[in-house]
């Protein structure tokens, strides 16, 4: 049984995103696929995610230098132990669905906020001579990300930071065995954004049963 984490970053309901329906319809067919995975919905505009702030800096300082847990002050503590908490949340699952809106050409804030506490040294990537090293190596991923205008070609592709920037993150600690489902152009081509939708979750099914059969590459 593996463990997929559904992780989404839109603060629109479902019938209001492209983003988040596609993400939907992807959980579904995944659900239908392989009904016994657990899954867990991890929505980051629900969630207590720290800022990276000088508490945290000090907490950390304050462990790397050999203090007990107990020495931290209180905010230390809590900020400390939250970013520890989403960090093994992270780890322990096997499979990631990333979904997220492009946002002035890259992710919301929100969905940095939280990948700043699953890029942790030491848990996700290390240090080593050659450079840093990923390792979760033994995951898969999908990022789900919809944008009103065309980045896929033409000028606009050098804009895009969104999809980029997730597959970077993908590739750094480790997962290589990743995709996208983009959803693009629906501002640009309001007359078509209903048939680009459908399309897009017609693509969501089926990478969603290909994603549901396969295991991770170890």
């Amino acid at each position: 049984m593996a463990k997929v984490l559904y992780i989404t970053a839109n603060p629109k309901s479902e019938e209001q995103s492209y983003s988040l329906s596609v993400g939907r319809a992807f959980l579904e067919a995944y659900r239908a696929e392989s009904p016994n995975d657990q899954l867990i919905e991890l929505d980051l505009y629900q969630t207590e995610i720290p800022d990276i702030d000088t508490d945290v800096f000090s907490g950390w300082g304050k462990l790397q230098q050999g203090k007990a847990f107990e020495e931290l002050s209180a905010d230390e503590k809590s900020k400390v132990a939250r970013i520890n908490e989403l960090t093994e949340q992270f780890i322990s699952a096997d499979k990631y669905v990333f979904v997220t809106p492009m946002w002035n050409f890259s992710v919301p804030p929100r969905m940095k906020k939280y990948i700043d506490t699953i890029c942790i040294a030491g848990k996700t990537f290390k240090y080593t001579a050659e450079g840093s090293v990923g390792l979760l190596t033994d995951k898969k991923a999908v990022h789900i990300q919809a944008r009103g205008g065309v980045y896929s070609e033409g000028p606009a592709i050098e804009f895009e930071f969104g999809d980029r920037y997730i597959r970077a993150i993908f590739s750094f600690i480790g997962i290589t065995d990743a995709e996208s489902i983009i959803v693009e152009g629906m501002a640009q081509m309001p007359d078509k954004a209903e048939t680009i939708k459908q399309n897009a979750i017609a693509q969501a099914k089926e990478v969603a049963k290909r994603f549901a059969r396969e295991k991770a590459k170890v």
